[in-house]
């Protein structure tokens, strides 16, 4: 898109929700603006739905969606120039914010801002992560190499370090000092620490199927307990942390004086937190993870039925769960599955691998007997997008949704890919790419290219049943009426 047609879009975008004194911030995600909007009413949806560029308008947990595709990046930085607010940040935020927003909408709401900022880069670690391990399966020799080595930093680093990444996210979402959150999540990394875990185990506790429990130092006669595999890559330790130390800081900044308000809140903020972490925090929160992660095994290893059915379920209401943004709860899981040294891979995500590929075929049919200009100008990218690059967007709200029998034969091959990939008990081992690139992150472990195999043949059975079905039942004659 031109800059002057993202121009113009961006200015009748800001004129129709209300003007920026309507804007509390503005985000963006892969294929949506994301706004908050002071008054949802004040926002004239059919206008906007209507406007050349945008393919749907989504009012969701709290947030207001304006669908544009892949072109997101360029409208969010034009909307940001000629709005002259700052992405992501607070605009003119009223206390009582979230006061009519369900519980539901306050979580989800709080996990995908704090999770969508980092997936462009998340995922391209994850891609990596599958090229090496590629190369790895046909050329072993190559990981004595020192061009391996250096190259699994770009892969693994990010997944290492992510206790800081969330840091830096989750303070935005609860308005503390991102700094402070750093450091904080900085010292769940520090080497002396990490490496305390590979010294002498002093004392342990089982507590049942939440897990064992050892420390190999004392705080003051404290225990601290902490996993084998120390905090770097974890999730819910620093993000409990975090929403902790925004609490404490708030009441800090509260009675600390201004004169020594700039060094000595973080002092206090940053130490009380990390010893709480460590000796409180971190221990419930790595009793959470066990609970979620058996919670989920459980579920999938039911005798005979358990992976079949489990992956068969969450591949059928996926883009169900997208449209609502409710898939944002099973993200964070399939991340502590896969930094879990005791499990290192997920069969949530794995199940979803056929969705966006079933979506595209059934984009495809309906392109292929749908001869009206307007409409094949919209399927043919949405397709493109969803079958080679996995963002499902454009041909959920622009194509599928709108016909809503599409949609169903879309969930319905994703389903069946979801059936082979329960079947087969395939897995993937890291958090990669979307689309034909998110077949890399199941070659690993001592599988090596099977599971891959088998998520293309989950992949490509889905689509060509979706595709069969649409093709078949699809009449273009009657989803113009």
């Amino acid at each position: 898109m031109a800059a002057k047609d993202c121009d113009d879009l961006s200015r009748e975008i800001l004129e129709h929700v209300g003007g920026t004194s309507n804007i509390r911030s503005v985000a963006h995600c892969i294929t949506r603006l994301r706004f908050k909007l002071k008054d949802v009413s004040k926002a004239d949806t059919e206008v906007i739905e209507a406007l050349p560029g945008v393919i749907k308008v989504m009012n969701a947990n709290g947030q207001y969606h304006v669908v544009v595709g892949n072109k997101v990046e360029d409208v969010y930085d034009s909307f940001l120039a000629v709005s002259g607010l700052t992405g992501g940040g607070e605009v003119a935020a009223d206390d009582g914010e979230d006061e009519h927003k369900t519980v539901a909408a306050i979580a989800i709401d709080l996990i995908s801002g704090i999770f969508q900022p980092m997936l462009g880069t998340f995922a391209a670690a994850g891609i990596m992560k599958g090229i090496l391990a590629c190369i790895v399966q046909l050329w072993p020799e190559f990981q004595n190499d020192g061009a391996y080595t250096m190259l699994y930093t770009v892969a693994d680093g990010f997944f290492y370090f992510l206790p800081v990444i969330l840091a830096y996210n989750a303070a935005k979402k609860f308005k503390m000092s991102e700094f402070n959150a750093m450091a904080i999540a900085l010292s769940l990394v520090y080497p002396t620490m990490v490496g305390l875990t590979s010294g002498e185990v002093i004392g342990s506790i089982s507590l049942g199927f939440l897990g064992t429990f050892s420390w190999y130092a004392t705080f003051l006669g404290i225990p601290i307990i902490m996993p084998a595999a120390g905090y770097t890559s974890s999730v819910i330790p620093i993000l409990l942390m975090i929403a902790f130390a925004a609490q404490l800081e708030r009441w800090v900044k509260s009675w600390m004086p201004a004169s020594v308000r700039m060094f000595f809140t973080p002092l206090v903020v940053v130490t009380v937190s990390v010893v709480l972490g460590y000796l409180v925090i971190g221990p419930v929160a790595t009793a959470i993870t066990n609970l979620l992660g058996a919670f989920f095994q459980l579920i999938f290893s039911l005798p005979v039925v358990g992976s079949v059915l489990g992956c068969t379920v969450v591949a059928a209401v996926w883009m169900g769960l997208v449209i609502f943004g409710f898939h944002w709860s099973l993200v964070p899981i399939a991340i502590m599955n896969i930094t879990n040294p005791d499990l290192g891979q997920d069969f949530i995500l794995a199940s979803i691998i056929a969705h966006s590929f079933a979506l595209g075929a059934v984009v495809f049919a309906m392109y292929l007997k749908n001869k009206d200009p307007k409409f094949r100008a919209i399927a043919l990218p949405a397709m493109i997008s969803s079958f080679f690059f996995g963002v499902t967007e454009p041909a959920i709200y622009g194509v599928a949704l709108p016909d809503k029998r599409a949609f169903v034969v879309a969930s319905i091959g994703s389903a069946v890919g979801g059936l082979i990939i329960g079947l087969t008990g395939s897995v993937i081992y890291v958090v990669g790419g979307l689309g034909v690139f998110n077949w890399l992150s199941f070659v690993g472990g001592t599988t090596g290219f099977t599971y891959m195999i088998w998520a293309i043949v989950a992949s490509l059975v889905a689509a060509v049943l979706a595709f069969g079905i649409e093709f078949a039942i699809y009449k273009p004659e009657e989803s113009a009426q």
